[in-house]
């Protein structure tokens, strides 16, 4: 029910604005630390932007589960206070209206001309769109869409259905460090581990966005939506984007870095109002499907676990946390440094975090 009323809470509202908004605190907190992780030699980089990941992953994963823990301890046997204040925590860990809103605008700022359009685009896509005709700033709401409706919806659901608070909170933490990190160039140290990071969360969500997009494609044309997906830089990005051009049936397409389903015919008005029924049609479902996955997990938990060991964590994790990271940050470190990273940089907003690149 928690996912039902934070559900709710998005639509009715929306996001908060930015100064009572979670995700813009940590991107503040993010930039601040960031701006100086940049300024060190590489390894140094590397080894301080890996620690101030797991550091602040731990702080915020640990504050929200010992919220919900608190909650769980408080309700007895009346649950809805807890399920209410789980919710009104849940909501700024997706934004699915804000996401559709964006996208829808793009539309009906074209019909007010080209530059207005590609303005609109502008505000979804960290690329250069003064050059864009009518049908590529289609192409970049659509890309915008499909890519999002993981980051900012599927994945955060998916990891609160397996993991409760803690695993949206977490989710979210990795995804907005990526979007401000996750660069190359002068990032390309300093923000490795966390756009790793992202990909590992993001893997099966990223998957799971395509199914939900387009499932005869995945279920009966795998190899060639795979094969698509696979164009993009991204691990994860192409296949959302992929699954919503082949159900389409246009192309998608980054100028001179990928071309999806490159020879379908170019995104009109009608294709961009089909891409928003299509990850409308997906997002209720995923809702649906968090809502009752984390009510079984919840119930599945409760009636697994003993008292003694939930009670047991809060005491534990400040000195199991600080004790491990030293001795898991070698083999990471060495890992990270021999890998390049293939992350694309994401536009830093609270709401649509993980835009087009």
């Amino acid at each position: 029910m928690a996912v039902v009323f934070a559900w709710t809470l998005d639509a009715l509202f929306g996001e908060p604005p930015n100064a009572w908004h979670p995700v813009a605190w940590l991107g503040r907190l993010l930039e601040a630390i960031g701006a100086r992780l940049v300024q060190w030699p590489p390894a140094a980089a590397y080894a301080g932007g890996a620690l101030a990941w797991l550091l602040l992953a731990a702080a915020v994963g640990g504050v929200a589960a010992w919220v919900q823990h608190r909650l769980a301890e408080a309700s007895g046997g009346w649950p809805w206070p807890a399920v209410l204040v789980t919710g009104l925590l849940l909501k700024p860990c997706f934004a699915w209206r804000m996401l559709r809103d964006e996208v829808a605008a793009v539309e009906d700022a074209l019909a007010g001309g080209l530059p207005a359009g590609r303005a609109r685009a502008g505000r979804l896509a960290s690329r250069d769109v003064s050059c864009l005709d009518a049908h590529a700033v289609r192409e970049t709401a659509i890309e915008t869409l499909a890519e999002n409706l993981n980051d900012s919806l599927v994945a955060p659901l998916f990891w609160f259905a397996v993991a409760g608070l803690p695993g949206a909170v977490v989710y979210r933490f990795a995804n907005t460090a990526d979007a401000m990190w996750g660069y190359r160039g002068r990032w390309e140290w300093a923000g490795k581990w966390a756009a790793h990071a992202d990909d590992l969360l993001s893997w099966l969500p990223a998957r799971m966005t395509a199914l939900l997009l387009a499932p005869g494609w995945v279920l009966g044309a795998y190899r060639r939506l795979r094969a698509e997906a696979a164009r993009t830089p991204s691990p994860n990005g192409g296949w959302p984007m992929a699954a919503m051009a082949l159900q389409l049936g246009v192309r998608l397409r980054k100028p001179g870095v990928y071309a999806l389903n490159a020879d379908a015919a170019l995104p009109e008005r009608h294709h961009h109002a089909q891409a928003l029924r299509l990850a409308t049609r997906a997002a209720w479902m995923t809702a649906g499907l968090a809502a009752v996955s984390a009510a079984m997990s919840a119930a599945a938990m409760s009636a697994a676990i003993p008292a003694a060991i939930p009670a047991a964590i809060p005491a534990a994790m400040p000195a199991a946390i600080p004790a491990a990271i030293p001795a898991a940050m070698p083999a990471a470190m060495a890992a990270g440094i021999a890998t390049p990273s293939t992350t694309p940089a994401a536009a830093a907003r609270p709401a649509v975090t993980g835009a087009a690149p």
